[in-house]
């Protein structure tokens, strides 16, 4: 049976709600709140950021003035950097939260997903390493925000045998008082060690006695190999990039979330390194190798927004890469004109699938969806917004009409493919049928989510490869990396693609202007795991690391040795991009694949 789609100028009004949307919080925020909790938890993204035992939402917040009223609601208050908070809210008092006058915005936490020669090979690294000024990170405090650390390898461990791991904050362990495991000071998750505590560790011989000691693991080694590549000690044939700088780490990831971080866990992370880089008087770079498809792509969520005020607090750089949806299908741009239809594959097997559709808030479009039997409804926009359901075949159609949020003008429809009646939503071909009703710019993007969640076979027939930067690679003020192949000196087709060159101005000015800023080998990267082995690994997760230790050599030269104390955030990003190097098959730089080129560290310092 079909369900009867709204007629247009009107909504199914969900129970408990008021149909009007309210425009503090973001889209999706809007429909989970709209959507039974049964129904949400069958999803990917909508229950996210939910605690079924205490009934809570884990929310991000921008606000101003104090947050000192919030204590009388029940609120869980955690304040951040540049008038960001997260916080932990009974699901009956978002509204209410929300409703607060010094409340600017509101979005939920989105999972992010781990994007996966030698590190020092191929970068022009030997040229400032093994000769004036040999440069090794020394001073530089590098942040690895990641699945956690082997950090019994040596690659973590200095030439005494201690650790060069200053702090590691496991964020998934449980704090108990009575064996002395706390939380770091302002939060209240997790576990901090610092460097007494792990050398205690490393002092035993018996591995039992180092877990009862510090039981924090690497599960799935992400993390050793990203801070290998970036801060390894040098021994042997190995060397990490930034092989003398101290490493701060933290262990992101929830076990009920399967290991993945979410924002908040993000934004938690980096306001704790920047706190420790300030105590500790270091420069500071952050590492962050992961990233999701959900958003605008524009630069103007919170998360991007607040890495762009985090970049511009002490002497920091933020490197974040560019993610594996370059040839992944997930993404499909157009322009409409008479009519445009967007055809999808969506394989066997899929328990669920959203589609997010964005476009400029001036354009109206009529939208259509059509099922693999041929089955095809109108999806009408509701005069105030909101969420309505219709069914097509033996899937649920979860419809989601937004509105320009304060930060952004885009506007967003949402789809969730739902299974009716079955353990699957239909495989086969869906379309996505676009018409112009009154038409400004004419362009549209579709994006699906990201690889490491959907059946490969999943994807759109006609993809468009140009925008596949998974976010936050797209905020501004971070350094956004992508990958070539050392061996071929070309572009590699996972690397996410940007902005340059794909007549996207309002992105190119709004989402920092040029991404990806440059590229780093992310093929067939030497990297240890957790057993004490070298790997070779492929991604931009591991094209990301190589940058990072390449800006903690520039900070050294800079800052701790006092050629340059402003060289740090734009002024690093400004150098490196000056010193990188053309690639094989790249005629026109800067571009939407490998920015302004590959990495060179030599050419990249004044020397």
């Amino acid at each position: 049976m079909i369900a009867e789609a709204p007629r247009a100028g009107q909504s199914k009004p969900s129970k408990g709600r008021d149909i009007l949307l309210n425009q503090k919080l973001e889209d999706i925020l809007n429909l989970a709140l709209e959507t039974p909790e049964e129904v949400r938890a069958r999803t990917e993204e909508l229950n996210v950021g939910f605690d079924s035992g205490s009934r809570t939402w884990e929310l991000i917040v921008k606000y101003h003035g104090s947050l000192d009223g919030l204590s009388g609601l029940s609120v869980q208050t955690e304040e951040l950097i540049a008038g960001y908070a997260i916080l932990t809210v009974p699901e009956e008092l978002v509204e209410q939260v929300a409703d607060l006058p010094q409340i600017e915005y509101v979005e939920k936490p989105k999972r992010f997903f781990y994007q996966e020669s030698l590190p020092t090979e191929g970068s022009c690294l030997s040229r400032v390493q093994l000769r004036e000024p040999f440069l090794s990170g020394a001073g530089v405090l590098v942040a690895v925000l990641d699945s956690g650390i082997e950090y019994r390898l040596p690659d973590f461990r200095g030439s005494d045998g201690g650790t060069r791991i200053r702090y590691l904050w496991d964020q998934t362990l449980a704090p108990d008082a009575a064996l002395g495991r706390r939380p770091p000071e302002g939060f209240q998750v997790g576990v901090e060690f610092d460097r007494e505590a792990i050398d205690r560790a490393l002092e035993e011989t018996d591995e039992g006695e180092q877990y009862r000691l510090l039981p924090s693991r690497d599960v799935t080694g992400h993390g050793t190999a990203v801070a290998g590549i970036a801060a390894g000690s040098r021994s042997g044939a190995y060397s990490g990039v930034a092989y003398d700088a101290e490493l701060l780490v933290v262990k992101l990831g929830q076990p009920r979330e399967l290991g993945f971080p979410r924002t908040t866990e993000i934004l938690r992370g980096v306001t704790y390194a920047l706190r420790k880089a300030g105590e500790l008087e270091m420069p500071l770079v952050i590492n962050l190798s992961f990233g999701n498809n959900y958003g605008a792509h524009d630069g103007t969520s919170l998360l991007e927004r607040f890495l762009d005020n985090a970049a511009e607090i002490g002497r920091t750089v933020i490197c974040v890469g560019s993610g594996n949806e370059g040839s992944s299908g997930g993404h499909l741009a157009g322009s409409v004109g008479e009519s445009s239809a967007a055809e999808l594959a969506v394989a066997e097997y899929e328990t669920s699938l959203s589609v997010q559709l964005w476009k400029n808030y001036s354009d109206v479009y009529r939208l259509y969806l059509r099922s693999p039997g041929g089955r095809e409804l109108e999806l009408p926009a509701p005069i105030e917004g909101g969420k309505y359901e219709l069914v097509l075949e033996q899937t649920r159609v979860l419809v989601y009409w937004g509105e320009p949020a304060p930060y952004s003008v885009s506007q967003e429809i949402y789809l969730e493919l739902l299974p009716e009646g079955r353990g699957y939503i239909n495989s086969g071909v869906w379309t996505v049928r676009i018409d112009p009703v009154r038409t400004v710019t004419g362009r549209y993007d579709l994006y699906l989510p990201g690889a490491a969640v959907r059946n490969e076979r999943t994807r759109f027939y006609k993809p468009t490869p140009e925008v596949t930067l998974t976010i936050p690679s797209t905020a501004g003020k971070v350094l956004t990396v992508g990958a070539y192949d050392i061996i071929y000196d070309s572009y590699v087709d996972f690397s996410g693609r940007g902005y340059a060159g794909t007549g996207r101005a309002d992105l190119a000015v709004t989402a920092g202007r040029i991404k990806p800023d440059l590229a780093a080998p992310g093929v067939g990267v030497l990297a240890p795991d957790v057993y004490g082995n070298y790997m070779p690994v492929d991604g931009t997760s591991f094209a990301t690391p190589i940058v990072s230790g390449s800006a903690a050599l520039l900070l050294e030269w800079g800052i701790v040795r006092g050629n340059d104390p402003f060289l740090y955030g734009e002024k690093v990003k400004a150098y490196l991009r000056k010193g990188a190097a053309p690639l094989r098959g790249e005629s026109v730089y800067p571009n939407d694949r490998v920015g302004f080129g590959k990495l060179c560290v030599a050419d990249s310092l004044p020397l």
